[in-house]
């Protein structure tokens, strides 16, 4: 079992997001996966770094914690080629500790460049493309790539790590699921669903399985909804809510019908280690053997010094 932690890049400044993963390696995680977003969730979040450069500075001021994206979308704002390029040094200057997460994308981050949103079909064959690249580039020299959607023209990374990083394909469903068995290395979720790991294993997948755990940790039960539901409420609308709307302005604005017990249904609230417990056995019994914490509550060294003291043992003890 690896238990990693959240470093949520619309919610904090880079530099915070850099204490905070020096912070978790103190602590006892094992990694840290950070968001890699263009815009916020929510207007009242008020930030989003650029994740490769907070991800190199967290690779420099660490040792033994292991660095994921959680996820990247490598086939609209980005190109593979550049993802090829960022991973493989990411691998390198963190001596093998980097973990690629990849997905689909949201329209919330990918629309900027100007190049609209795919429908859901359209997407995932650009991220089977992109992930063509990707591996193609990996292998070196240079590579020229023809798809339907993406091209790649004679194209070349120089600075490769003797072992490629490691590939978590995002999943939600049979057709997701068999695309990280067959072009990924690994699985990553959000929903702790068995159906997700059994059709990836039924695939063929063999690797890690990340899984994510949402969850608001506070002294107090009420002041870890409520902070949950100003800065987070966006969880609770649904994937094809999620993946779709443009900008934080409408996640405002889609989201003003939440209330405390959507909250409590999505998150686990509060400072009792059992309830937190429960959310993530959950994860850990639909076949997880990555779980992230998700934290949504109001003090983030209050939570990494309530992990380190209440969860992080029983958690182990679930692996």
């Amino acid at each position: 079992m690896q238990i990693g932690y959240k470093l949520a890049s619309e919610a904090f400044g880079p530099q915070e997001l850099i204490r905070q993963a020096v912070r978790a390696e103190q602590v006892g995680f094992d990694f840290v996966e950070m968001s890699d977003h263009y815009h916020p969730w929510l207007e009242v979040q008020g930030h989003s770094c650029f994740t490769w450069s907070a991800l190199g500075a967290v690779a420099a001021k660490t040792s033994t914690l292991r660095l994921a994206t959680g996820v990247t979308c490598p086939s609209v704002r980005y190109h593979p080629a550049i993802i090829a390029q960022a991973a493989a040094t990411m691998a390198l200057i963190s001596d093998g500790r980097f973990t690629l997460g990849v997905g689909a994308g949201e329209r919330l981050n990918e629309h900027v460049v100007g190049q609209g949103f795919p429908s859901v079909r359209g997407r995932h064959e650009r991220l089977r493309e992109a992930l063509e690249i990707i591996r193609l580039l990996w292998r070196g020299g240079y590579q020229s790539y023809e798809g339907r959607h993406l091209q790649l023209e004679d194209a070349r990374v120089w600075d490769l790590p003797d072992t490629p990083p490691v590939i978590a394909v995002a999943a939600s469903g049979q057709d997701s699921a068999a695309l990280a068995a067959d072009l990924g290395d690994g699985l990553f979720a959000t929903e702790p669903k068995s159906s997700i790991v059994g059709h990836y294993r039924d695939a063929g997948g063999t690797g890690p399985r990340y899984a994510e755990v949402p969850l608001a940790w506070a002294t107090d039960e009420e002041q870890a909804v409520r902070a949950a539901k100003e800065t987070s409420r966006w969880a609770v609308t649904g994937w094809k809510v999620m993946s779709e709307l443009p900008n934080p302005a409408n996640f405002d604005a889609a989201t003003a019908w939440v209330e405390d017990h959507h909250i409590r249904q999505q998150f686990s609230v509060g400072p009792d280690p059992a309830v937190h417990l429960a959310k993530a056995r959950a994860y850990v019994e639909a076949g997880y053997d990555h779980i992230v914490l998700q934290n949504a509550g109001p003090d983030p060294d209050g939570f990494l010094d309530f992990f380190a003291a209440e969860l992080a043992a029983p958690l182990r003890a679930m692996g």
